[in-house]
């Protein structure tokens, strides 16, 4: 059987690093990438995270997820602008904000909501998705079809950053004893937020540190509904990870399977027990075995049509 190789015509000046749950670190990262190249024919067995992070705009396609949070991808993704009336979307050269219409309205209302109930000139918007999702050179798992955003803790007081400046800006830690517990940069103020979009039908979950959803269930006197949705998770303690529902229609997106029943107090106050005294390591614990790079093949097959439209 004849392999059929891409013809690939690649510039790369992307560095294979490691990052962190700590947004802070964009110089780690690589600048964009040029790339011509035709994928009509790529060879299924090459990297996808090479595939992806090398398309600086997205397909000319109706705007489709394609595959689940953390193994798929997206046709017509939309650019979330620069600059809006209460956003600024940060580290512009990871080339990043980009996601599926629904996330860019989420954003949108979300920002407006925020502004009007906290007093905040509106949101800092961090990585969402590359031009055409997919896996990433370096960075989340998550994040492959345009349904994910980070979204930074700290207020957003000033939406007059320049693009150079939003490269240097930092986000705050709002953590103290490795998550167990919220310092004082936490107020009332990240609550209400958090709990805003949380409260958005179109949200399926919210992570953040363990310390600050045990934080909140202590906090609420009203409807703890909402809580449900947050989920405490490693890092995220400079952020939220919002993850929105599959939207209507999207017949290839692969929603994640709701959270347990309740308001999820419990599992986040044992998150927190554990840090404070971690439990002992089980000797017969199998040792973890090397994640597997995803190839092409390993995707949705509508993920080779995405890389080729133009």
């Amino acid at each position: 059987m004849v392999r059929i190789f891409a013809t690939l015509a690649l510039t790369l000046t992307v560095t294979a690093c490691a990052r962190t749950d700590d947004p802070n670190t964009s110089a780690t990262l690589a600048s964009p990438v040029a790339v011509t190249h035709s994928t009509s024919n790529v060879d299924p067995t090459s990297l996808a995270k090479a595939l992806f992070s090398a398309e600086r705009l997205a397909s000319s396609q109706a705007p489709s997820p394609y595959g689940g949070y953390a193994k798929g991808c997206l046709a017509g993704a939309v650019e979330l602008p620069d600059t809006g009336p209460t956003w600024q979307a940060m580290r512009l050269s990871r080339n990043r904000n980009w996601a599926h219409p629904e996330m860019i309205a989420f954003i949108e209302r979300l920002s407006r909501k925020v502004a009007r109930i906290n007093g905040w000139k509106g949101l800092y918007v961090g990585d969402l998705s590359q031009p055409r999702g997919g896996p990433m050179n370096g960075g989340h798992r998550s994040h492959q079809i345009g349904l994910d955003a980070d979204i930074w803790l700290r207020s957003a007081m000033d939406l007059n950053l320049s693009q150079s400046a939003r490269e240097e800006f930092a986000p705050i830690s709002m953590r103290r004893a490795k998550g167990a517990f919220v310092n004082n940069e936490w107020t009332r103020a990240q609550h209400e937020f958090v709990k805003a979009a949380a409260q958005d039908p179109a949200v399926a979950r919210i992570f953040i540190f363990p310390g600050a959803k045990v934080q909140m269930c202590n906090d609420e006197t009203g409807d703890r509904a909402w809580l449900r949705k947050v989920r405490p998770w490693y890092g995220h303690h400079y952020h939220i990870h919002v993850r929105l529902n599959c939207p209507p229609g999207a017949a290839e997106c692969v929603d994640q399977a709701p959270p347990p029943a309740g308001d999820g107090c419990a599992d986040a106050q044992k998150w927190v027990n554990d840090i404070l005294n971690p439990p002992p390591p089980n000797p017969n614990a199998p040792p973890p075995q090397p994640r597997r790079e995803y190839v092409l093949a390993d995707l949705p097959k509508q993920c080779a049509q995405v890389l080729s439209s133009r």
